[in-house]
Formats: C-alpha cells, sequence, structure tokens
C-alpha cells in the first residue's frame, strides 16, 4: 500500500504492508503516518466487497497495492452502462435486487446470515460529528501499532487507539512484531471486535505462528481470520509455492493448537489472478484492489472498478468467496492521471 492512503479494510478498509523487526520497520515508518491519520481524519469506510460463486455481489462492507506488479494483467476495465448505476448504496450492485441480500456473516465469509448493516448515500459519512470515536459499525479497519518514529506503541496507546475505532467490528494487522497480536488483540477483545491477524515474514512460519498461538492464550474466539503474508508474490518476494507451503505448515500448527477458523494469503488482485493457487489454498480469495493506482479510474468509478475486479478474482478462483482486503484514496498528494487525491474524491470514492 502506498502513503497517504485511508486504511479501512476488512476487511478492508481491510492498508500497510505490516513489516517483521527493527530493519523492517523502519523501512515503512511512511505507514504509520497513515495509520494515526486514519484515526483523526477518516471520513468514508473502505469497500469490503462480497461476491458469490457467480461473480455476483452479495454485500459491500467497507474496508495496498505494491509499486511491482506480476506479469499477467487483469481484464481491461469497462465503465458499467448509465442505466446500472440505479441504487444509493457505497458500491453499485449488479441488479437492484441485489441491495436487499442479507450480507455474509463476519463470523463465516462463506455465509448470508447477517443483514447488511444500515448505509447512508455515497455522499454522506457516518463518522462525522464525533471527534472521539468512529461510528463504522459492521465494517473493519487496518492498524498499524506504530509511533511517527518508527517504535512500538505500548498496550496503554494502542488501548488509547481503540477508543476511536471502537465503532468498527474487525481490526486487521500484518505482522507479530511490537507484540502486536497480543496488545491488538486485547483491545479488540475489550470492544468486542474481531481480529484479522496477519503474518509477516513466512520465512519464520513456524516463529510467526508461535506468537499468534501465545498471544491468544488458547482462546481464538476473537480470531476472524490469520493472513499468511501480505502481497508477496505481487512483490516478487516468494513464488505462490512458497506461499502455499508456508500456508498449509501453518494451518497444520493452529490447527494442532485448536484454532479452525479462516486461513488465507492476501496480495493484489492482479497477482490471485494470475496465481489462483493463492486462493485455491485459501479459506476464502483475499486480494488487495486500489482503484486509484490504476490511474485510468475517477473517485466517481473507484466503487465500480473494485467490484469488477473481485468479481474477476472470484472467476479466476473458480467460484470463491472474495473479499477485498484493502482499498482507499488518498486525501492529497499528486494525481495519477484520472485518479485525483481530495478529501471530497475520497469520499466519492
Amino acid at each position: 500500500m502506498k502513503a497517504g492512503l485511508l486504511s479501512v479494510a476488512a476487511l478492508s478498509a481491510l492498508a500497510v504492508a505490516q513489516p517483521h523487526g527493527q530493519a523492517h520497520r523502519h523501512l515503512h515508518k511512511k505507514d504509520v503516518v497513515v495509520t494515526e491519520t486514519q484515526m483523526a481524519t477518516a471520513t468514508a469506510p473502505r469497500a469490503v466487497v462480497y461476491v458469490d460463486a457467480n461473480g455476483n455481489q452479495l454485500y459491500t462492507s467497507w474496508g495496498g497495492d505494491s509499486n511491482t506488479q506480476p506479469t499477467q494483467a487483469p481484464e481491461p476495465y469497462s465503465a458499467p452502462e448509465e442505466e446500472e448505476k440505479t441504487t444509493s448504496s457505497p458500491a453499485p450492485q449488479p441488479t437492484p435486487e441485489t441491495t436487499e441480500a442479507p450480507a455474509p456473516s463476519y463470523a463465516e465469509p462463506t455465509t448470508s446470515a447477517a443483514p447488511a448493516p444500515t448505509s447512508t448515500s455515497s455522499g454522506s459519512d457516518s463518522s462525522e460529528g464525533s471527534d472521539s470515536s468512529i461510528d463504522a459499525s459492521g465494517y473493519s479497519i487496518v492498524y498499524s501499532p506504530y509511533n511517527a518514529d518508527g517504535t512500538c506503541k505500548d498496550q496503554s496507546q494502542v488501548d488509547m487507539d481503540f477508543e476511536q475505532i471502537s465503532g468498527y467490528s474487525m481490526v486487521r494487522t500484518y505482522g507479530t512484531d511490537c507484540n502486536q497480536t497480543a496488545t491488538v488483540l486485547t483491545a479488540a477483545r475489550a470492544h468486542n471486535m474481531k481480529l484479522f491477524a496477519g503474518i509477516f515474514d513466512i520465512s519464520n512460519i513456524d516463529g510467526e505462528v508461535s506468537n499468534i498461538i501465545d498471544a491468544t492464550n488458547g482462546d481464538f474466539s476473537n480470531i476472524h481470520t490469520i493472513s499468511v503474508g501480505n502481497e508477496l508474490v505481487n512483490n516478487g518476494q516468494y513464488s505462490a509455492s512458497d506461499v502455499v507451503s508456508a500456508m498449509n505448515n501453518a494451518r497444520g500448527q493452529l490447527s494442532g493448537a485448536g484454532y479452525n477458523g479462516n486461513i488465507v494469503t492476501v496480495d493484489t488482485f492482479v497477482a490471485m489472478i494470475a496465481n489462483p493457487e493463492l486462493c485455491e489454498a485459501s479459506d476464502y480469495a483475499a486480494a488487495n484492489c486500489h482503484a486509484f493506482f490504476d490511474g485510468g479510474v475517477s473517485a466517481e468509478g473507484a466503487g465500480d472498478f473494485v467490484l469488477s475486479q473481485a468479481q474477476q478474482v472470484s472467476k479466476a478462483c473458480g467460484g470463491k468467496n472474495t473479499w477485498i482486503t484493502e482499498s482507499g484514496w488518498p486525501t492529497q498528494g499528486e494525481s495519477n492521471g484520472a485518479a485525483v487525491p481530495g478529501t471530497a474524491n475520497q469520499r466519492a470514492a
């Protein structure tokens, strides 16, 4: 993910690649600034799009991107016909009927038992009018437990942050350094939030998994998903087979510790489409998608673009349920073709 984006995902909302170890933490200092900004100025949740086996959108919640791309490009994006834009939901639905469909449960992304949260029109934001916390019930956000100088936040600082983001239903992290699984899980439990825990360094997969197991103390009730890596194939750090092997190792270790929940790997939508074995090894397809970095999409078309790519991911993954785990729009910085930063454009996106 690039600095300056509002990091609201699920899933979100579900943000920024989380480092492991001191050297990586300094490499990603800009990510810390993003985290601080999101709690102070967040104006719109980031889209988390759920699609069914046919690639049709079931439900949209609100939840990076990398500088390198795999060699295989996704199918070209084309804007939908004007008559299709008939709803006022955060992301246009494939058909008007889908706006009434129940949303997948947060506990089980393969089901559709929980009703979708009431949403405002695309031009408004439920978080306005509150200085102390963000009202985003049913949505998710990403979180990086670093201070602006790259040092780790302690439990009291994490607790203070969660006072401001407690309106979200789930929080996503990317690694286990800074003892973050323990500190974030403690804060999440206090606010009845779920955790989308991450493993950043798959070269030490056994140690990373052990850190998560130790942090839970055998209680996985607040763990919604554990991700093994973030954009590792897209960045060229590992091959798809390397990531799948790490996932299988993690799954065996976690199962032995009593965890039977979701395990996924997260990568860009481009990498996921080019390497469907990543989602085949995951309990659901988890892809990052930022319309801003396409360069040919305006803020008003961001939702359509993300939905289109989610459908392409689901298609490449054999109809598997798909979550967009990162999406956003910058409030400042340089334009990227048709994509122009700004607070108003972030709202529109």
